[in-house]
């Protein structure tokens, strides 16, 4: 994919998730640091909107295994920091808002 089209799909999915959490997509989020670091701010958090057109496979996959049917996925690599991974009903769920 081209770089303007990249960033243009980027932009898109940062709009689209901050219209689902209510939330307002930052100006130039990635060209400048600071207040304008993150890509999106809403429900008192700052997000990073990351799209891939068949990445992160393996985490759907888990949070999808029928058997196990998890609400969420706590990862960890060697010497960093806990990460959850969830999908996004869920967490507006646990926030007390509807997915509209």
């Amino acid at each position: 994919m081209s770089g303007r089209k990249s960033r243009n799909k980027g932009q898109r999915r940062e709009r689209e998730f901050a219209k689902i959490i209510q939330g307002e997509r930052i100006p130039l989020s990635g060209a400048v640091g600071g207040r304008f670091g993150n890509d999106v701010e809403g429900l008192g958090l700052r997000f990073e909107v990351k799209a891939r057109k068949k990445g992160f496979q393996t985490l759907y996959k888990w949070l999808e295994d029928e058997r196990e049917k998890p609400d969420a996925l706590a990862l960890k690599a060697d010497r960093k920091d806990w990460l959850v991974v969830m999908k996004l009903e869920k967490l507006l769920e646990l926030m007390g808002l509807n997915e509209k």
